[in-house]
């Protein structure tokens, strides 16, 4: 059946395929967690999820996350799947919420069935959410045939995780925190991610799993509580804007020891953030500090290795790739119990057939 054309009402008119005798088709996708490397971290909007600051990432190639939606014309409500039991509580709404949205751009009323497996821990600073809702807007704009380019659903992702809108893209990408000021729909079409170009790197990403448990302090409400009250915010969200424009520049020329550099202080200064806000919010472990005793020591001996770490104790190290194996090794030393995984630039969320094809 050829495509029609179908007006939502306030919204820019959106190519939809109407559903077939059968209901309408599933698609699925498959996206990968993206580590930034310049933060994100505190919203100026939760509703439109617009950052207080730009940030830039890099994508991994481990870790995918796998959704299939599938629309049921008959069904009087969403069935959502992740790892194999239904959703509940928080997951289940924003999951719920993400699919609203996408309706609402279709113009199709269809509730959906949707099955996530996700291969990355869940809510331990590991960007889970980042690969769960690129995957599902992929998914989900593709079954209820939404026309969208790579921007569209950056835009789309972000609304479900800030840092979806990168996963969108592999390798290294950026994400605008929009114009600050104007209408929300000026904001929302000003706040996307975009592919960063990388000349002659090679990099790899050392990822020491210290705790894969699900976090005491969701990242949303630490969030909310470090701009609220950390006096260290505002300034840290300054200088995370020269920390990008410096990041660019070294990815341009190729430096990994400047990107490393940068990464770390945007990083240790994000933590440092939540130390100051009130009461303070501590992600980090004596085990994550063992482990970044380590990446010190790695610098004393000549290795370039320089460590990163997101709302969670895990700690995760930029190398060159041809020095993986010894960051590695000094890491898994250090920390004891856990687990080490190395990872390189990734592809970005895409449609797969049955399969994974």
């Amino acid at each position: 059946m050829p495509e029609q054309t179908t007006a939502v009402p306030g919204r820019r008119t959106t190519a939809v395929r109407p559903p077939g005798p059968d209901g309408p088709a599933g698609a699925t996708a498959v996206a990968h967690p993206n580590i930034a490397l310049v933060k994100y971290w505190g919203k100026r909007d939760e509703q439109l999820v617009l950052p207080w600051t730009s940030s830039l990432s890099m994508t991994l190639d481990i870790f995918p996350t796998t959704t299939r939606v599938r629309l049921d014309a008959g069904a009087g409500h969403d069935a959502v799947t992740l790892n194999g039991a239904p959703a509940t509580g928080e997951a289940a709404r924003r999951i719920i919420a993400f699919l609203d949205l996408v309706r609402d751009r279709a113009g199709l009323p269809h509730r959906a069935v949707v099955e996530s497996v996700n291969t990355v821990p869940t809510g331990a600073g590991l960007a889970s959410s980042a690969s769960g809702f690129a995957a599902l807007a992929v998914a989900a704009a593709a079954a209820y045939g939404l026309d969208t380019d790579a921007t569209a659903l950056s835009r789309l992702a972000r609304r479900g995780s800030g840092s979806a809108s990168r996963s969108i893209f592999g390798g290294f990408a950026a994400w605008h925190a929009g114009r600050p000021t104007g209408s929300a729909t000026e904001a929302d079409l000003s706040s996307y991610a975009e592919p960063v170009p990388a000349a002659g790197l090679d990099p790899a990403l050392v990822i020491a799993v210290v705790d894969a448990g699900p976090k005491d302090v969701s990242s949303r409400a630490a969030m909310r509580r470090t701009v609220d009250t950390s006096p260290l915010f505002e300034p840290w969200a300054a200088s995370s804007e020269d920390d990008l424009a410096g990041m660019r520049a070294a990815l341009r020329r190729g430096d990994l020891d400047a990107v490393g550099e940068i990464a770390e202080r945007n990083a240790l200064g994000m933590h440092a953030t939540m130390l100051a806000a009130r009461p303070a919010v501590r992600y980090m472990s004596p085990a994550s500090l063992t482990v970044l005793d380590s990446v010190l020591q790695l610098r004393r001996d000549g290795v370039p290795a320089y460590a990163t770490m997101d709302a969670g104790p895990n700690v995760k190290v930029l190398c060159h790739r041809a020095d993986a194996d010894r960051v590695a090794g000094a890491v898994r030393a250090a920390a004891a119990g856990g687990s080490v995984h190395i990872a390189g630039p990734g592809q970005g969320a895409r449609l797969v057939g049955e399969g994974g094809r």
